[in-house]
C-alpha cells in the first residue's frame, strides 16, 4: 500500500491532495496513509483485502470513503477521526450485525450508506432501524426511506435535455402534404392575415354585426402554399441543372490529355518541317 500511496502522489505534498485512489493496492490494514492527508477529500480503498480498519488516519476534510469488497467485520470506531464523512460504501463486507454500525451515529452528515451484500442486511426491520439510527441518512442501499431509487444528476439532465431538444424540434416545422412549413413564416402569415381583417374592418365599418369574412384568410393559405410549391420546384429545377453542368463539363484529366495531344501534334509537325528544310 505504501508504494500504491508514493505512486498516486506524483511528488505532491500529502496536504495537497484532495482525492486518493488505493483500490486492489492487497493489504489486510491501513499503512502508509497518515494524518499528514489533511485535505484529502475522497479515498477509494476497494478491494484492497482490508479485515481491519485499525491505524485509519485523521482525515479532517474526508467527505466520501470507499470501502466496498473488503473483509471487514468491526472496528467502524476507528473511523471516527473524519467527522464530515458524507458518503460511506461498505458493501461486500463481514458486517453481520446492527450494533457493529452504532459508531456511525457520531457521523452527523452521513447521507449516504452502502451496506449490500452484508449479512447485517438480513436483519428484521433493517433499513427502518437504520434510518432511526442514522437521521442525518438520505439513502441507504441506493434507495431512501420511501424505497425510492436515488437518481444520479446526469439521468436527470440528459431527460430534461431531451426532452427540450425534442419539444424544438417539434415546434420548429411540421409538414403539410410534404411540404416542410416553418412555424415562424407561418406565425407571420397569421399577422399579415389579422392586420388584413383589421384593415377591412376599419374600411367597411367596424360597428356593424356582420361575421369576418374567412375567405382571405383561405386566400393567404393558398398563397403561401404555392410558394412553398414553388421554392420546392426552384429547388429541384437547381439541383437538376447543376447535375447536368456537371455531367456535360469534362473532367479535368479530359481537358489536360486534349492540350496533351495538340501539344505533341504540334511538336510532330515542327519536327517534320525542321528536318523536311535540312534534307534539302
Amino acid at each position: 500500500m505504501e508504494k500504491r500511496i508514493e505512486l498516486e502522489r506524483r511528488a505532491r505534498k500529502a496536504n495537497q491532495i484532495t482525492e486518493l485512489n488505493l483500490d486492489n493496492c492487497r493489504s489486510t490494514s491501513i499503512v502508509g496513509l497518515t494524518d499528514e492527508y489533511t485535505a484529502l477529500e475522497t479515498l477509494s480503498l476497494i478491494n484492497v483485502g482490508l479485515t481491519t480498519l485499525k491505524g485509519f488516519p485523521k482525515l479532517p476534510n474526508l467527505k466520501k470513503l470507499e470501502l466496498s469488497d473488503n473483509r471487514i467485520s468491526n472496528g467502524l470506531n476507528y473511523l471516527t477521526t473524519s467527522p464530515q464523512l458524507q458518503y460511506l460504501n461498505l458493501s461486500g463486507n463481514k458486517i453481520k450485525d446492527l450494533e457493529t454500525l452504532k459508531p456511525l451515529e457520531e457521523f452527523k452528515n452521513l447521507a449516504v450508506l452502502d451496506l449490500f451484500n452484508n449479512d447485517a442486511t438480513q436483519v428484521e426491520n433493517y433499513r427502518e432501524k437504520i434510518f432511526k439510527m442514522l437521521p442525518s441518512l438520505s439513502f441507504l442501499d441506493g434507495f431512501d426511506c420511501n424505497d425510492d431509487e436515488v437518481q444520479s444528476e446526469g439521468d436527470d439532465d440528459e431527460e430534461v435535455n431531451g426532452n427540450d431538444s425534442e419539444d424544438d424540434d417539434e415546434r420548429s416545422a411540421f409538414c403539410v402534404n410534404g411540404l416542410e412549413i416553418d412555424l415562424d413564416e407561418l406565425e407571420a402569415l397569421e399577422q399579415r392575415v389579422k392586420a388584413k381583417k383589421r384593415l377591412q374592418e376599419t374600411t367597411d365599418g367596424a360597428s356593424t354585426s356582420k361575421p369576418p369574412d374567412d375567405d382571405n384568410e383561405v386566400d393567404e393559405l393558398d398563397e403561401y402554399l404555392k410558394e412553398l410549391q414553388l421554392k420546392e420546384s426552384a429547388t429541384a429545377s437547381q439541383s437538376v441543372i447543376e447535375a447536368n453542368r456537371a455531367s456535360v463539363q469534362p473532367h479535368p484529366s479530359t481537358n489536360f490529355a486534349i492540350l496533351l495531344y495538340w501539344f505533341l501534334a504540334i511538336l510532330n509537325l515542327a519536327n517534320a518541317a525542321y528536318c523536311k528544310h535540312y534534307a534539302f
